[in-house]
């Protein structure tokens, strides 16, 4: 006979002054099972999550070398026998070279995203203001070149990976004086409480982005420009993705064109 998990309710009743035990049992062996079955498969995504975190780690960082070489060998073939091959053997060397370059960025891409999971810190006390002005001091060359205004309201103090939350902001924010349209970039955060959570928005005058394309850009290495209009691997959104899903958040977006977007995380008051 097949063992059965049940559940046993008991309390004391007082029946025309007497004492009785008032008994409820039930027959919960379909519930464990099912909830071990749950379990079960929570870990093994887990572990598939892991390996997969593992394997784009180790084949990022180990085609480094190799690429690297070919690079180096490109440009110098560029350098040294620029014209003086036949103009197809000059554009063809150039192809090489910006290939190359390319696959090293997105590489470096690669192994930034693995390492959000891998190579993430312990949660400490952190400053949203100190975090941001960190941010805005990092980006102050571009900021000076768009003529960029970034404003922010009051922001908390949480517990979080320091270090991620300050490339989480400065993908977000460098997005934002990127894909800015004719005006100068005016950027502002803010903050609010809801539900036990922190809502974080950065609200830009930018280009905007289409509706229905609004779901892909947190996907990995999703472009919704040409290169030769702005540069990038497509990979910035989703590492901002998986750093606030590390923090137990959520992330999105509300976006016009030619308007601007408001991203917008949410993050455990905790972590």
């Amino acid at each position: 006979m097949a063992e059965k998990k049940v559940q046993l309710a008991v309390n004391v009743i007082e029946i025309h002054g007497k004492k009785m035990l008032h008994v409820i049992c039930r027959d919960i062996t379909q519930y464990k099972q099912s909830e071990a079955k749950l379990k079960k498969m929570i870990d093994e995504l887990s572990y598939s999550n892991r390996e997969l975190e593992q394997f784009a780690y180790v084949a990022s960082h180990d085609l480094q070398e190799p690429l690297r070489m070919v690079a180096s060998f490109a440009q110098l073939l560029s350098k040294r026998y620029s014209g003086q091959l036949d103009s197809d053997a000059d554009e063809f060397i150039d192809y090489i070279v910006d290939g190359a370059t390319r696959m090293q960025s997105l590489i470096n891409a690669l192994l930034e995203f693995s390492r959000v999971g891998t190579r993430g810190k312990e949660f400490a006390p952190t400053d949203m203001q100190a975090v941001v002005e960190e941010v805005i001091k990092n980006l102050k060359i571009s900021v000076q070149e768009t003529k960029a205004q970034i404003t922010y309201g009051e922001l908390p103090k949480i517990m979080a990976d320091t270090s991620q939350l300050i490339q989480l902001f400065q993908n977000l924010v460098a997005n934002a004086i990127k894909f800015h349209g004719d005006a100068p970039p005016k950027i502002h955060i803010e903050a609010y409480c809801q539900d036990k959570q922190w809502v974080i928005s950065i609200c830009d005058n930018g280009i905007g982005i289409e509706e229905e394309h609004l779901d892909r850009v947190f996907q990995i290495f999703q472009r919704l420009h040409k290169r030769d209009q702005y540069d990038g691997t497509g990979i910035g959104l989703a590492i901002c993705k998986k750093i606030v899903e590390r923090h137990g958040g959520q992330i999105w977006v509300d976006s016009a064109p030619k308007i601007g977007s408001t991203f917008y995380f949410s993050i455990t008051d905790e972590g």
